[in-house]
């Protein structure tokens, strides 16, 4: 008798700040999770596209994407793109995103989007051989609190923050976490806060150690224990195509990354087991 496929766990990688590592690691957790045995869907909701770009979906490529998904005219199922890495699927975005909220502002189901098209594919992987079976959905978040990001924290059941080893790493995190309760309370109640990773951290700048201090110590365990390093390797990656782990496996970024995954299948374990 088959095995009917298991709903995939959802996570929205999210943060209204730039440049906190939000598309970086969406696009190596998922490599390090493909790696380690899991089959994983980047869905790619910025409109700078940089997480089809950095797993090497050319625009080109890009025929059906997360616009259409979402706009309602196809869906997850054909905007799927294979990437270079066994198991890791891509989603893809293009610029037409930028005009999606203007053009389902008055529609009803406007921040259910993403979560439908989810569950229609979870529905067609049941019925046809030729879909992946996912174990989880990563969803790349753009820089902001608009209807996108409410689309993925409507969708997911957890949310996972990158945070930059910074001065002002701790001041964007209320409004965050105020976003989320709202959309818990409104939208989606199972929603949880699955960590905090410290992205870009510097061994050599004692700033970078105080801040991961105090991100413990405000937010405890949720921080996981795995931090991020600013990694040069890290940084060159996406302009080849590439996730870190297949530019350079050895890297301490690549590493870290591997640790994140491993660390994230334990909460996840944790979790089922609390249930």
């Amino acid at each position: 008798m088959s095995v009917l496929p298991r709903s995939p766990r959802v996570l929205a990688l999210a943060n209204q700040k730039g440049g906190v590592g939000k598309t970086t690691t969406a696009i190596n957790l998922g490599t390090a999770l493909a790696a380690i045995g899991e089959r994983v869907l980047v869905v790619d909701l910025d409109p700078q596209g940089n997480a089809s770009t950095g797993l090497g979906i050319d625009r080109s490529q890009r025929e059906i994407s997360t616009y259409d998904v979402l706009y309602g005219d196809d869906t997850l199922a054909h905007a799927l793109c294979e990437t270079a890495v066994p198991r890791l699927w891509v989603a893809p975005s293009t610029l037409d995103l930028l005009g999606l909220e203007l053009e389902i502002a008055d529609a009803p189901d406007r921040a259910f989007r993403l979560r439908k098209a989810i569950s229609d594919y979870v529905a067609a992987a049941r019925e046809r051989s030729d879909l992946p079976d996912f174990s989880y959905v990563l969803v790349d978040c753009p820089p902001s609190l608009n209807l996108l990001t409410i689309n993925a924290l409507s969708a997911s059941h957890s949310i996972l923050v990158p945070l930059q080893c910074e001065f002002f790493a701790l001041e964007g995190l209320s409004q965050l976490l105020s976003t989320v309760e709202q959309v818990k309370n409104a939208l989606n109640p199972e929603l949880t806060i699955h960590g905090i990773v410290l992205t870009m951290y510097d061994s050599r700048n004692n700033l970078s150690d105080q801040v991961v201090a105090d991100v413990r110590e405000t937010m405890g365990d949720t921080v996981y224990e795995t931090v991020i390093p600013r990694n040069v390797r890290v940084s060159e990656a996406p302009s080849y195509g590439k996730p870190v782990l297949l530019y350079d496996l050895k890297c301490s970024g690549s590493q870290s990354y591997l640790r994140l995954a491993s660390e994230i299948i334990q909460r996840e374990r944790r979790l089922r087991e609390a249930a």
